[in-house]
């Protein structure tokens, strides 16, 4: 699955928090908080995924998730929680929303689908920084010159490489994820 992800669970309840730590050990480095203050301490660049209560005592996980994002962490945060989701979820900032009670399976394929978006996303990113690159020199390049030139030759085989890894991705991200589904729709009709 996932080699040195690190997972961050952040639930008042001690037991749940713990229990849900438990349930991920095996793949993943987890650490848990039990309030929105301790949350904040132990965040560092190298967590990528929080899992967040919303109604905490002190820091609500909404506030706690506000202070992610302002802080610039990089960091795929999933509400699990017992709030069924509202309107007020628009203007969030979270990656995907568990409502408790929530199986194990459930739990361990939301950490992988949501870590499977961040390698999808900078996939994406170099993919696109790449074909301008490529688009620029064969603007300003003759075909002849392309050709003879081995790292532009590394250059479409990197690019090539990328373009199978995403499309991988993107097949394999689980059916629960409706974007997908909107975003093979919106590929198909260009």
């Amino acid at each position: 699955m996932s080699d040195g992800l690190e997972v961050l669970v952040v639930d008042d309840e001690a037991r749940l928090a713990d229990l849900f730590a438990a349930w991920l050990q095996g793949e993943w480095a987890v650490e848990t908080a039990y309030d929105g203050e301790e949350a904040l301490e132990k965040m560092t660049d190298s967590v990528e995924v929080v899992l967040l209560d919303r109604r905490m005592p002190g820091l609500s996980g909404d506030e706690v998730l506000e202070q992610i994002r302002e802080r610039g962490y990089d960091s795929r945060v999933v509400m699990v929680t017992a709030v069924d989701p509202d309107f007020d979820i628009i203007e969030m900032g979270f990656d995907d929303y568990l409502v408790k009670p929530v199986s194990r399976d459930e739990l361990a394929e939301m950490v992988d689908d949501v870590a499977g978006r961040s390698d999808y996303e900078s996939d994406i990113q170099e993919y696109y920084a790449l074909v301008s690159k490529k688009a620029l020199l064969e603007s300003e390049k003759a075909d002849r010159e392309l050709a003879d030139n081995e790292e532009y030759q590394e250059l479409r085989n990197h690019i090539d490489d990328l373009e199978r890894r995403v499309d991988e991705t993107v097949s394999s991200m689980s059916s629960h994820d409706d974007f997908v589904g909107a975003f093979q729709d919106l590929q198909s009709e260009n």
